[in-house]
């Protein structure tokens, strides 16, 4: 029996919201675009996914209002991609699932997450014990973590064997 290509007739949350985010590469984008990744070209080379999947995706989450597209240069016409506040709402559920991935998969975590201003790292729901505060993506800092093998060396890869504030442009 083939699978369904949606959720129509579900009526669950949990079914709508994997209607937007819930095909392959799609969280790994957001993801990226939490990082401060915002050019299609940068995308491509940190995920090595297929061209028209990129294209597709990134469409698809411009078109349900997690990314905005923003022009950055008038010649040639050069657009990046820029989380809505919509997409930073999915920072929570982005953190739990590589954390859970971490506790569960590898064997130990690739990066690290910190509240920037006072340097603690956070838990599994972006808390500051710290501070007492639930982290905003705008104040989490990501750090390599152990588990981090492989040196790639695209653009993102580099950039991120450093400390970088969430959301900051990939240089």
């Amino acid at each position: 029996m083939a699978l369904g290509k949606n959720y129509d007739g579900q009526d669950c949350s949990l079914a709508k919201a994997l209607e937007v985010i819930g095909e392959r590469w799609t969280l790994l984008v957001v993801r990226d675009a939490m990082y401060g990744v915002r050019r299609y070209g940068d995308f491509l080379a940190h995920l090595d996914v297929p061209r028209a999947v990129l294209s597709q995706r990134l469409s698809a989450l411009v078109e349900a209002g997690i990314l905005e597209k923003r022009r950055y240069q008038d010649a040639p016409p050069r657009e990046e991609y820029v989380l809505t506040p919509m997409g930073r709402e999915l920072w929570l559920p982005v953190l739990a699932l590589a954390q859970w991935g971490e506790r569960n998969l590898t064997r130990s975590p690739r990066r690290l997450f910190f509240h920037q201003p006072c340097g603690t790292r956070l838990d599994q729901v972006a808390f500051c014990a710290a501070c007492g505060v639930q982290a905003p993506l705008e104040d989490v800092e990501v750090r390599p973590g152990p588990g981090l093998e492989g040196a790639r060396d695209d653009r993102v890869s580099v950039a991120l064997r450093a400390p970088h504030r969430m959301l900051d442009p990939i240089p």
